[in-house]
């Protein structure tokens, strides 16, 4: 009898750690599965960490239509208005809202400093501004060249790839990239004073208002020139097309900004595309030899609020106003 109630008591002993067994495995399954459900949510927001390290298409071993400079922020959004640089001087006058358009695509340029205001109105202006960038020098084609050290880089590598294709890209002159205040308004000068011989000549113009426009200041003879246009007075090299066809007024040159070169080779059309690649676009479609440095990629110069323009096979990048 003894013998029996030890069984017993063993087997219900037995039977009981069974099922404390049991119940501890249930409970942990219980604990993983909830531990899984809160952790679900980390593991879905952990997914855009690994995609964002991904390798992309500007990856440094995808030399494919690399451009260089390329900005380190996209174009905003608001159009070229939008991505004019901080503190921009919109202008309200005619003169400026005309060189704005024609002459604008630099003012949103990346990976340098564009001026903000269209209209240098004198010599220390300039010198203020060409001080407080950064610049740099290098003899190319036996000129020394001067532009915005980003644009100069670019300017450089855009060299070295032509010179693999057997190609060159070289100054146009000695001016072909910075030049001063008086440097743009002696250009206008050789411009305007010969105009207006012509057209008194022509009797078009009284002599006395000829000797009134020559004595204003740059900016002011600038709308009056403008007017005379208006009129069919032109003062372009040969009298048939606007000034602005042959020289910048007063400034509002690109070459003040130090982000813009004539190109001697710029009939090339596969000189062109290498400057491309590298930033360099043709801007003004008057001046052919011209290409601003934009610091973007072909394919972002829309969202940056620039229109294509093409005319004669070639392509122009200009403000979309």
């Amino acid at each position: 009898m003894k013998i029996i109630k030890q069984i017993i008591f063993v087997t219900i002993f037995f039977m009981f750690g069974v099922l404390a067994a049991c119940w501890s495995a249930d409970s942990n399954k219980k604990t993983r599965t909830n531990n899984s459900e809160t952790t679900s949510p980390t593991t879905s927001t952990a997914t855009p960490k690994i995609n964002d390290n991904k390798t992309s298409n500007n990856s440094p071993g995808d030399s494919n239509n690399k451009v260089t400079n390329t900005p380190s922020t996209p174009p905003k959004s608001g159009g070229f208005q939008g991505n004019l640089p901080g503190g921009f001087q919109m202008p309200t006058d005619e003169v400026g809202q005309k060189m704005l358009k024609e002459y604008g695509a630099m003012f949103v340029a990346k990976g340098v400093t564009p001026p903000n205001t269209v209209v240098f109105k004198t010599e220390s202006e300039v010198s203020a501004f060409q001080a407080g960038v950064q610049k740099s020098s290098e003899n190319i084609g036996g000129f020394t060249m001067e532009l915005q050290t980003a644009a100069m880089n670019a300017l450089k590598e855009a060299i070295a790839e032509a010179k693999g294709k057997n190609l060159s890209i070289t100054p146009r002159n000695a001016d072909s990239s910075k030049r001063s205040y008086q440097q743009v308004l002696d250009n206008w000068a050789s411009r305007v004073n010969p105009g207006l011989v012509y057209w008194v000549g022509k009797g078009r113009l009284p002599q006395t208002e000829a000797n009134r426009i020559k004595a204003l200041s740059p900016v002011e003879q600038i709308t009056e020139i403008f007017k005379l246009e208006a009129q069919g007075m032109f003062f372009a090299q040969g009298n048939q097309k606007t000034i602005i066809y042959s020289v910048a007024p007063p400034g509002t040159s690109q070459h003040i900004s130090m982000l813009a070169l004539d190109v001697a080779q710029n009939d090339n059309a596969a000189v062109r595309e290498v400057l491309a690649r590298h930033g360099w676009f043709q801007t003004i479609p008057s001046d052919l030899p011209h290409f601003t440095y934009l610091g973007a990629q072909e394919n972002e110069l829309a969202n940056l609020g620039l229109k294509k323009v093409t005319e004669s096979g070639r392509t122009f990048w200009m403000p979309n106003l």
